[in-house]
């Protein structure tokens, strides 16, 4: 069946909510636990109360929003399972765009990182934690277009938002040099065509997923099912 113009526009609202909350709770604007209504985001963002009914529901399928029926929706509490799950689908498919990578690079395939490196940099000094994680985003993404499989990202970002949500709530300057550290390790390993230290590197700096995780539980116990 055809869709109409009114239907069509109403599914471009839905998705332009869903990314607008999504990123709300991946950055912490909206907090685990905080309640939410329909209305109030209809009446934010200027549209019918429709779109935002399926954008909560597709917010709700990605275990970041909990719809009670006939009581308020509420942004839901982190998954530590939910991290973790999200951290083995990234270090899985990571592990094989960066030996990729690293086995035929391109002839400005480290120049690209390099520069990219340097920008985060500049955001770091800069204590611009939410333009840090742009462009961290950035290079991992950047990584998988130098694999030609650039497809493979967007498979990692629709699961990681667990992931993200931890990394927001750890993001200051001394996790940002670090990242920073760790990313020049694997471009250099791209710079040198060596896969295996390219693996080795991609695989530490994931796997302080779990440190991440252990340290919010911590200091952020009631954000945590």
């Amino acid at each position: 069946m055809a869709v109409t113009a009114p239907e069509a526009n109403e599914e471009t609202m839905a998705m332009r909510v869903v990314a607008a909350l999504r990123d709300e709770i991946v950055t912490m604007a909206l907090k685990p636990g905080d309640v939410i209504s329909e209305s109030d985001i209809a009446g934010r963002y200027g549209v019918s109360r429709q779109p935002v009914r399926e954008a909560f529901i597709r917010l709700a399928q990605q275990g970041l929003l909990l719809i009670r029926p006939k009581r308020a929706t509420v942004v839901k509490k982190i998954s530590p399972d939910g991290v973790r799950q999200s951290r083995f689908i990234r270090e899985s498919i990571e592990v094989e765009i960066i030996r990729r990578v690293a086995g035929q690079p391109g002839p400005d395939a480290a120049g690209v990182l390099d520069g990219l490196i340097a920008d985060q940099e500049a955001a770091s000094a800069a204590n611009d934690s939410r333009r840090f994680h742009i462009l961290d985003e950035l290079f991992h993404r950047t990584l998988a277009r130098l694999a030609g499989v650039e497809y493979a990202w967007q498979l990692i970002d629709d699961h990681k938002m667990q992931l993200d949500r931890v990394r927001y709530l750890t993001l200051g300057v001394s996790s940002s040099q670090r990242a920073i550290a760790e990313h020049k390790e694997i471009a250099a390993a791209v710079g040198r065509a060596d896969p295996a230290s390219a693996e080795a590197a991609m695989r530490a700096h994931l796997a302080r997923a779990e440190v991440l995780l252990n340290q919010t539980i911590s200091d952020f116990p009631d954000y945590f099912e």
